[in-house]
């Protein structure tokens, strides 16, 4: 099977999430679409210490009617800092037959060279680069670090980077919605209305629990 994986803070998800997910699953005819919650993002700090429980059961409301969406706590489980090589090697072992696409936004792209083991990514998955507000990738080829640029092949008509493992990088312009978690976090401290940024399922528990009031 054609797996997405799609990971992420979360905190919280949102419709541009779900959009994201959704259009690589039609793109590529992916049977699923696995979103996958940090536990403890290595690059930045978890705005608001967040728990990975809260964060992990947003997402499930908001995927939950999707057959095509699913959830992992594989991040949670490990614990630790949540590298992106290290949830791969996982899940590469648990599901030797699947074929993983591993969904990123265009600015984190940009920035694969700061990443953790970064040229085996490569060796374990194709990724879907997405592009994302401010952050467009001219040529994907041009985006690469220069320490495995020569491992690559690029079509230029295919907006496709061809590695030598056999896996690829592809480049898709998607719906370019600007929703920002920390925007949403801001007007759920403020009493605002989030609706239609978050799906209701989500607006809902958030309200309920108070999650990003300044009284928690």
């Amino acid at each position: 099977m054609k797996v997405g994986i799609l990971g992420g803070t979360f905190n919280p998800i949102h419709n541009a999430h779900l959009r994201i997910a959704e259009e690589v699953r039609d793109r590529f005819d992916l049977g699923r679409v696995m979103f996958v919650p940090a536990a403890s993002p290595p690059h930045k700090p978890l705005a608001g210490e967040l728990s990975f429980d809260v964060r992990y059961r947003m997402v499930q409301l908001a995927i939950a009617d999707n057959p095509a969406f699913t959830i992992s706590d594989v991040e949670g489980r490990r614990g630790g800092k949540s590298y992106s090589i290290d949830t791969l090697k996982g899940l590469h072992s648990a599901f030797p037959h699947d074929e993983f696409f591993f969904i990123v936004g265009s600015d984190s792209f940009l920035d694969i060279g700061s990443w953790r083991e970064y040229a085996a990514i490569f060796n374990l998955c194709n990724i879907v680069v997405v592009e994302r507000p401010g952050a467009a990738v001219a040529a994907l080829d041009a985006a690469l670090p220069v320490a495995i640029a020569h491992e690559f092949c690029y079509y230029e008509a295919e907006k496709r980077l061809a590695h030598r493992s056999g896996y690829s990088v592809y480049s898709i312009a998607g719906t370019l919605l600007d929703i920002s978690s920390s925007d949403i976090r801001e007007l759920a401290r403020l009493g605002r209305s989030i609706r239609y940024l978050v799906p209701q399922s989500v607006e809902h528990y958030i309200k309920e629990q108070r999650i990003y009031n300044d009284a928690r």
